[in-house]
């Protein structure tokens, strides 16, 4: 009797073993699958972002200073890192931000006096661009500390309001502060922008964004979002994250202000306006509360359709007004909604539609 037990025990513990071996065959068959799906997905974005680059590059005269196309899309890749760096307070953190032109206002002027003086040490062009754009980027993060801090207990309109203020405060300090030029702006700053230096720099920093929404600290940001009550509730620091996540999106405003200042060469109080904000924050809304991709599609449409309305600018609001009721009619959530756009979900969707069509004939 006694060792019919052993051999049942014996037969258990075996048995337990192998399914523990099976487990663990399993965990790391599923961990190497997803680590060359990683790799593979981090070889086809390198891929296409270098493709992109030179298909781009092939439009438009490398030389020629005052290349119309070159100027567009320099424009389009500014734009886009003022729209995904709004989102991040905006759609990823759900905090109603109307401040952003005063953020970009600070990393422009603070980039463009800078590089005002390093222009005298002769060093190379993307060096000098690099360390004007991280000056402006750490200034208006500092800036977007403090604000972060001064809103950490406001929600929805109230904050909105104190955002929108900030922005405008800022504008008034700069038209009197001498040093900068005052009202009639900051000249002669260095045009030391072209495609290639704007289109790296530009890429970069959404890579950063999008790692870093994937990070711990993005799982927090839009914990935030989605319901800040259940959030506090499992220990995430509130305040914490509110602080890191205006920094974070004010210093990318700033990079963007910095590649602003450098491109046009010169700087006014009046450019940062509300209005400015607001354009921004519709190209956020128009791509998606929340989703990256969205905003990067949203800031090329209307970038260009700001381009082909130049002639009758007076009316640009007013299509601005009619996209967005036609968006809140049709797709309230966006272009793009809270989506991101990947290899594996396009090649997952052209496969759906095959097998329909398949199954339709």
């Amino acid at each position: 009797m006694e060792k019919t037990n052993k051999d049942v025990k014996a037969k258990n513990i075996d048995s337990t073993e192998k399914k523990h071996k099976e487990i663990k065959e399993y965990k790391w068959k599923n961990l190497n699958y997803f680590n060359k799906l990683k790799v593979k997905n981090y070889v086809v974005t390198f891929i296409s972002i270098i493709a992109l680059y030179i298909v781009l590059s092939f439009t438009f005269d490398p030389n020629d200073a005052f290349s119309y196309t070159k100027g567009i899309y320099i424009n389009i890749l500014i734009f886009v890192l003022f729209a995904v760096s709004l989102n991040i307070t905006v759609g990823l953190m759900g905090q109603l931000n109307l401040g952003q032109a005063g953020f970009i206002a600070i990393g422009g002027y603070s980039a463009a006096f800078i590089s005002k003086i390093l222009v005298n040490y002769n060093l190379p062009t993307f060096l000098q661009l690099i360390l004007v754009s991280l000056f402006g980027g750490l200034v208006a993060a500092v800036f977007g500390f403090f604000v972060g801090g001064s809103t950490l207990r406001l929600r929805g309109d109230y904050l909105a309001i104190i955002t929108l203020a900030f922005g405008e405060i800022v504008k008034y300090i700069i038209q009197n502060l001498d040093f900068l030029g005052g009202a009639t702006g900051l000249n002669n700053i260095p045009t030391i922008l072209d495609f290639s230096n704007t289109y790296f720099i530009v890429v970069i920093s959404i890579i950063i964004i999008a790692m870093a929404m994937t990070s711990r600290k993005g799982k927090e940001i839009l914990s935030i979002r989605e319901d800040e009550i259940a959030a506090e509730n499992i220990g995430i620091g509130l305040n914490r994250v509110k602080l890191y996540g205006f920094a974070f999106s004010a210093f990318f405003a700033g990079v963007g202000g910095s590649l602003f200042a450098h491109n046009i060469g010169i700087l006014t109080p009046d450019k940062f306006g509300f209005l400015f904000s607001i354009e921004i924050l519709v190209m956020v809304v128009l791509g998606g509360l929340g989703s990256i991709t969205g905003a990067i599609i949203a800031a090329t449409i209307l970038t260009l359709l700001n381009e082909r309305l130049r002639d009758v600018s007076q009316f640009r609001y007013l299509v601005y007004a009619i996209i967005l009721i036609s968006l809140m009619i049709f797709r309230p959530k966006g272009i793009f909604g809270t989506k991101e756009f990947t290899f594996a979900g396009t090649k997952r969707r052209i496969n759906k539609l095959r097998n329909y069509r398949n199954n339709k004939n």
